[in-house]
């Protein structure tokens, strides 16, 4: 039942919490929302990069005991969060060729998007603290750092679209909570079939990756300057120096 309650806590805090804090920069002016989404982003990178290749990989080798498996399982997972982004951002195309999508689509995409994203994050959490205590605080520190900057965007895209803030906040809770039920979910089905647990952390490892290299790091060489540079320098090994210290703690705990 401990590690019920974390999953749970860490659940919460991974949606509602998360979703709650970016509706917050909503309020700040716009100067200030893009500097703090900006250090979010640089420190968020260094988090998911380390948790990825220093905790979930190594982890999930472990449990599954043959390292081809899981290096196997994370390419699979990343060609599917390829085509999966593919087939989510067609709405954002440029070219006049490509087809044209109303704002309603877009905040419909957005929206279906964000609870399969947020339901699979339950997943990996409950796997997670199922696997090690110390992992689990891990995983659910990563899931909260990099879903801030997250839905921040999302609930940008949705005020651009044209919903009205209120509206925005509740369909935006709504496709967020998902997370809680399924991580607790998770727990109950993941103790039982343990055997998908290491596959779990590995499909985590790969979407760790694939948003630190495909969505976040891109959007830190958007800044041009020496000073941005050592800024996101400094925050992206925070987060690596930060992610480090929990990792040694947890190798020396397990």
């Amino acid at each position: 039942m401990y590690e019920l309650l974390w999953i749970i806590v860490f659940s919460i805090l991974g949606s509602v919490g998360a979703l709650t804090a970016a509706a917050s920069f909503m309020l700040l002016g716009e100067r200030t929302q893009k500097s703090l989404i900006s250090m979010l982003i640089s420190f968020a990178t260094g988090v998911l990069l380390t948790s990825a290749l220093l905790a979930l990989i190594p982890e999930a080798i472990e449990e599954a005991g043959d390292v081809h498996i899981v290096t196997i399982v994370i390419l699979i997972a990343l060609l599917f969060f390829f085509f999966l982004e593919k087939l989510l951002i067609w709405r954002n195309c440029q070219n006049n060729s490509c087809e044209v999508h109303s704002s309603e689509t877009v905040g419909t995409i957005v929206l279906i998007g964000d609870a399969f994203h947020n339901f699979t994050d339950g997943i990996v959490i409950a796997a997670a603290f199922l696997t090690n205590p110390t992992l689990g605080f891990i995983v659910g520190i990563s899931i909260i750092i990099h879903e801030i900057p997250q839905e921040t965007g999302d609930f940008g895209i949705l005020l651009h679209s044209g919903y009205s803030r209120k509206k925005a906040f509740l369909l935006n809770t709504l496709s967020s909570i998902s997370t809680i039920p399924a991580a607790i979910l998770g727990y109950f089905i993941l103790d039982a079939i343990h055997m998908i647990v290491p596959f779990m952390l590995a499909i985590s490892a790969a979407s760790f990756l694939y948003i630190a290299l495909s969505d976040l790091a891109p959007e830190l060489h958007k800044k041009a300057t020496t000073k941005d540079y050592i800024k996101q320098l400094i925050l992206v090994l925070s987060g690596v120096l930060i992610m480090v210290l929990m990792v040694m703690f947890s190798v020396h705990e397990h």
